[in-house]
């Protein structure tokens, strides 16, 4: 299980999302600065202990409705080869761990691996802030991926009903900056 440090990090994860995202292309934002405010979000464990895997829910408040974004993040203690450039999403100086890769997750081969492992129904999500506490509020209705079967992650988030949260999808919730609750499918399973 990962251990969750209570310490600093320079910059924080939400000053190097607020220049990373807008670059990105499914960004829909406008041309000004987001404002971003952390809304949710779990942490899956890397099964060798290498890898910090966190799936984080960022609200931008500058857009003139509000905009909920899933970004996954791999942390880790050295470069990441083999990856395109827009996969780093920055470098961080961690109190405990010293400098941590900060990658999107979707170019992470153990992220990838670990969300597969979840839509499958093999591994627990985990609360995002404390060590070792599993999160039931995230949900994966009907684990049904298999060998025939990729997945796709969503970067957007919408509202869902319940009709959304069909088998195969990865449901989980966020917070509005007005403090309104939503859920909203993460990710679901997709044919390859």
């Amino acid at each position: 299980m990962a251990t969750i440090h209570r310490t600093t990090m320079t910059p924080t994860k939400l000053e190097l999302l607020t220049g990373w995202l807008p670059r990105q292309s499914w960004y829909v934002g406008g041309a000004g600065t987001p404002e971003l405010a952390r809304a949710g979000g779990f942490r899956l464990d890397d099964p060798e202990g290498a890898v910090g895997i966190e799936f984080t829910v960022v609200v931008d408040a500058a857009a003139q409705e509000p905009v909920a974004y899933l970004v996954p993040m791999a942390y880790r203690g050295a470069a990441l080869e083999g990856v395109p450039d827009e996969a780093l999403i920055g470098t961080s100086e961690h109190g405990v761990l010293g400098t941590r890769w900060i990658y999107d997750g979707v170019h992470d081969p153990v992220v990838m691996a670990q969300l597969g492992a979840l839509l499958r129904g093999e591994v627990v999500p985990q609360h995002q802030s404390r060590s070792d506490t599993p999160d039931p509020t995230v949900t994966v209705r009907d684990p049904g991926l298999d060998d025939g079967l990729g997945f796709q992650v969503h970067r957007v988030l919408r509202p869902a009903d319940a009709a959304q949260e069909s088998s195969g999808r990865l449901v989980a919730g966020w917070t509005w900056p007005d403090g309104t609750a939503a859920r909203g499918v993460l990710a679901a399973v997709a044919p390859r």
